[in-house]
């Protein structure tokens, strides 16, 4: 029994490609959201509490304090309408020449006055205050006989409410009366009911404003451990996505070692060149394994932190020659023909990332080119960048497909057997490292075109800011009259 062909291996590799893409679980990022949505809102409710109340007690506090003060006032008025009667009295006045009728303006205003003799009517106001025969009130009156000084308030339904308040007087002639003094309290009331509307209006909106800005500063307060979260659920997620990709990617080449030791084992009496393919199978998933590998251990380790970049002078246009020079042989191979035209371009960077750059890029258009046709390698300075960019003459990079090119272990559909689906993620990150931008297009004339700006002095600084503009289909354009600076 033979084994597959290799058409029928790079097809079944290609079709596990397809389906690399594994769903990972949401469910811890799901739960951190809640736990973070119930801390703003406990947050939230502790700032409502204690402002609600705050705003309970300072308006309590005040409407209290007004009452009280009201109160007082309306007391003090009545009981100086009631010393004004006994003057009267005590001037030897008799109960029917006193005034008791209401008085309008000076410390007594808006109360009137009553004289009780015990065995005779009431001493009354000539003008009828209050409906029935509410007032006198006669249960104070029977309480200041005893002595004491009652004050009282007494509400007449459908007319209002008063304050009563009944004291006994001797006059020197030894006749005892009862004066009471009454004061209406409409006023007061309606001033108390404002207050308290006022209060409960303004506490509301102080409520509500207060909520608002409770939400908005718990939202502000939360945002580092927010922050801290997403990436930490970030994190995760790639850990899990790369943890099930490489071993989704692993799957495939173990697969065909596996079937090619089986058939090394049922043929082990057969000559070597007779196995021959098995073995060739072999050695090149192990190679691929190999390639696999080091570029997620390289991944994993970026991911760590452990990698940093150097930054020491360097000319691009050495790198790129180096590269370029020892993937001639892989071209020659496929039939494609490398073209190198760099110009000096010296830099600050890490030699050993930026060479690992090229090639990738380089070894990336070949593997996407014709047999016959040309890669080409530029290397272009400015003034404050360097500019390196690979084209090739393939098929060139479909539009739904731009987005994706720096995804890990992402391949499009037109992809070639033998990637890993990792080099331009590793390339970007090398980009990243030096605080450059990396890009790709097509080109008019057919094929991709790869593009890379990287700052002059800029290693390590990866997240700077800068966001260099996209070159044009035309940035390869340069003036004859000096190679080193582009056409106007």
């Amino acid at each position: 029994m033979r084994l597959p062909s290799r058409l029928h291996l790079r097809r079944v590799r290609k079709a596990g490609a397809e389906s690399a893409a594994i769903p990972v679980g949401r469910n811890g990022s799901e739960e951190d959201a809640r736990i973070l949505r119930r801390t703003q809102l406990r947050l939230l409710a502790w700032s409502g509490g204690i402002t609600l109340l705050i705003l309970i007690v300072l308006g309590a506090s005040l409407y209290l304090v007004v009452s009280r003060y009201v109160t007082s006032a309306g007391e003090q008025r009545v009981n100086q309408r009631i010393d004004t009667v006994e003057d009267g009295l005590r001037s030897n006045l008799r109960p029917n020449q006193v005034s008791l009728g209401i008085i309008f303006g000076g410390p007594s205003a808006g109360t009137w006055a009553y004289i009780i003799v015990s065995g005779s009517p009431p001493y009354t106001p000539t003008e009828t205050y209050v409906a029935g025969n509410v007032l006198p009130d006669m249960a104070s009156v029977a309480i200041a006989e005893t002595g004491k000084t009652d004050a009282r308030v007494v509400t007449v339904s459908g007319v209002g409410s008063y304050r009563v308040i009944s004291r006994q007087f001797q006059t020197p002639d030894g006749t005892t009366y009862v004066v009471q003094g009454v004061e209406d309290r409409s006023a007061e009331t309606k001033l108390l009911d404002t207050l308290f509307l006022i209060l409960l209006g303004g506490g509301a909106m102080a409520l509500l404003a207060s909520l608002a800005a409770g939400y908005v500063y718990a939202g502000r307060a939360l945002v580092p451990i927010r922050d801290s979260v997403a990436r930490r659920q970030a994190a995760l997620q790639r850990q899990r996505e790369f943890a099930a990709n490489a071993s989704h990617e692993l799957r495939t080449p173990l697969t065909v070692v596996r079937a090619s030791v089986e058939d090394l084992r049922r043929n082990r009496r057969s000559r070597v060149e007779d196995v021959g393919e098995a073995i060739d199978d072999i050695d090149a998933e192990v190679r691929h394994m190999t390639a696999l590998v080091e570029d997620m251990l390289l991944l994993a380790r970026t991911d760590s932190g452990t990698i940093q970049v150097e930054a020491i002078p360097l000319d691009m246009a050495d790198v790129a020659a180096e590269a370029a020079s020892s993937l001639v042989t892989l071209g020659e191979g496929r039939g494609v023909k490398i073209v190198l035209d760099p110009l000096p371009a010296p830099l600050s960077g890490d030699p050993l990332r930026l060479r690992q750059l090229v090639t990738i890029l380089v070894d990336n258009a070949i593997r996407h080119s014709s047999k016959g046709s040309t890669v080409t390698v530029n290397v272009r300075p400015d003034a404050t960048a360097v500019w390196l960019y690979v084209e090739d003459q393939g098929h060139g990079i479909k539009p739904e497909d731009l987005p994706r090119l720096w995804e890990r272990f992402w391949r499009a559909d037109n992809a070639p057997a033998g990637g890993t689906g990792l080099g331009l993620a590793i390339a970007k990150w090398i980009v990243d490292q030096h605080g450059g931008t990396i890009g790709a297009m097509n080109r008019d004339e057919g094929g991709a075109r790869f593009w890379v700006r990287l700052p002059v002095s800029s290693a390590g600084t990866a997240g700077s800011g800068e966001s260099p503009a996209e070159p044009s289909g035309e940035a390869l354009q340069w003036n004859p009259d000096d190679p080193g600076q582009p056409a106007s």
